[in-house]
């Protein structure tokens, strides 16, 4: 599947567990608060399980990123599907994506509401449709 618009993108975040994924992405935004792609990165990761129910964690990875790569681009497409080769050295901002959701799970805050992401996720969007037309 191959998402199209915020719209599509958004139902998706609402038929998952949001709630970790707004603490995810929050915590991105504490420690990076300039890389918006980091903090979609953390915000859609967990779309997998409602893509591919069932599957291992490396499919529902690769699910959620192929979902999201058309519009969010190339970043967003390896934050999210993880650097997954064991010969490769690690990324930091995977890393650090890795310990956000780690550190979601058991995190007690408010992170607000889906819809509070909605203008980031339309200004990354936005940005990718940009370079991709001029590449």
């Amino acid at each position: 599947m191959e998402l199209r618009s915020v719209e599509e993108l958004m139902d998706l975040l609402y038929a998952g567990r949001h709630q970790r994924a707004l603490r995810t992405a929050a915590l991105l935004r504490r420690g990076r608060p300039a890389d918006k792609e980091l903090q979609v990165a953390g915000l859609v990761h967990g779309i997998g399980p409602v893509l591919c129910p069932g599957d291992d964690e490396a499919v529902r990875a690769r699910c959620a990123a192929e979902a999201v790569r058309a519009l969010l681009g190339e970043r967003v497409f390896r934050l999210v599907r993880g650097d997954r080769d064991p010969t490769a050295p690690a990324d930091d901002d995977v890393l650090r994506l890795r310990q956000a959701d780690e550190e979601s799970r058991t995190a007690g805050f408010d992170a607000g509401v889906l819809e509070d992401w909605r203008t980031v996720l339309e200004l990354v969007a936005a940005r990718n449709s940009r370079l991709g037309a001029v590449d």
